[in-house]
């Protein structure tokens, strides 16, 4: 047979897969809910290992800052004049609370090397409770450690600031400083009259008929009045008692020193509130004769302020964080 005489093949068609099954109608929004709630997932893991690294570096930051405050905290030293700042508001939780002040007169005086102790007042005083307890331990450290302490008033040393300075053994002041202000007061504001005239009601329940005392929208009688005003004279001659303890016989006494006026060194002096002029570098060099000044007050050094200022922005990221995610409403 010639190849011309063969029949022609028609070539096979190609072999087509079967369609693929239509998937369920749910499959869709089942794979979207699956896809999102590992991406859920994936993100609170995230965020758990952020917020545990931002702990554990916190927490180095205040192991490093307490090491820090231990490292530097004075050594044996030579003969020196021991300095222990009063600054601004005397109350708790300041730089000049109670705890602060003791701890720094407590460091200055178990030290041998400190010839005095040397109280720098730049305050406008504060809690009668807190200066007492400075003024308590300033006798009790002098009495057991048998060494002198001197005042030193820069800008101002009024009201409870005077209440500590009356505790040392001499007070020098500037010409120009602010001294004394020995006195008692309880402020407030008074809105009765004008809830008044605007319509309002005060609705305050109390167990106790004076337990309200003192509200700023509720009135005051008078018997309140009498017994919160001996309250202050109480507190007031307590001052008094301390100043004149003090100051002894250097003490002129007029019928304003204990009016809450307040003088200038010059005249503070004449008055007997303090006995000489003179500045922090002339009492060290000249009274204690130890030129040498060592500063004992507490200070917050750079890594507690950075791990203070870090808590606080991790705490608020963390907030923000949480609310974000719907957890906090």
């Amino acid at each position: 047979m010639n190849p011309q005489d063969e029949i022609p093949t028609t070539p096979a068609a190609p072999v087509q897969a079967p369609p693929p099954a239509a998937a369920p109608a749910w499959s869709g929004p089942l794979e979207q809910l699956a896809r999102e709630y590992l991406r859920d997932r994936r993100s609170d893991r995230r965020w758990r290992v952020f917020f545990r690294l931002m702990w554990i570096t916190l927490f180095g930051l205040v192991i490093w800052a307490s090491f820090a405050a231990r490292n530097t905290t004075s050594a044996p030293s030579g003969p020196h004049t021991a300095l222990v700042e009063v600054r601004g508001e005397i109350a708790p939780d300041t730089e000049a609370s109670a705890e602060n002040v003791v701890a720094a007169l407590r460091a200055a005086f178990e030290d041998e090397g400190a010839q005095a102790v040397v109280l720098r007042f730049n305050s406008p005083g504060g809690s009668p409770v807190q200066a007492g307890l400075v003024n308590d331990e300033i006798h009790r450290l002098k009495e057991l450690h048998k060494k002198k302490v001197y005042a030193v008033i820069e800008e101002a040393c009024a009201s409870g600031a005077y209440y500590i300075a009356v505790a040392a053994d001499e007070i020098y002041t500037d010409k120009a400083s602010i001294v004394g202000s020995i006195g008692v007061l309880m402020d407030g504001f008074g809105f009765t009259g004008t809830m008044d005239k605007l319509g309002i009601e005060r609705r305050l329940l109390t167990a106790g008929q004076n337990k309200g005392i003192g509200d700023p929208f509720s009135p005051m009688s008078d018997k309140q009045k009498a017994y919160t005003q001996v309250m202050l004279d109480q507190i007031h001659q307590q001052f008094i008692d301390v100043v004149k303890q003090g100051r002894g016989q250097r003490l002129k006494i007029s019928a304003d020193t204990f009016s809450g006026l307040y003088w200038n060194g010059e005249q503070a002096i004449e008055m007997g509130l303090a006995d000489h002029l003179g500045s922090l570098d002339y009492v060290a060099r000249e009274v204690v004769q130890a030129a040498e000044i060592i500063d004992y007050t507490p200070k917050e050094n750079v890594a507690e302020r950075l791990a203070k200022r870090f808590g606080a922005s991790v705490g608020a990221g963390a907030v923000k964080a949480l609310r974000s995610v719907g957890s906090i409403r």
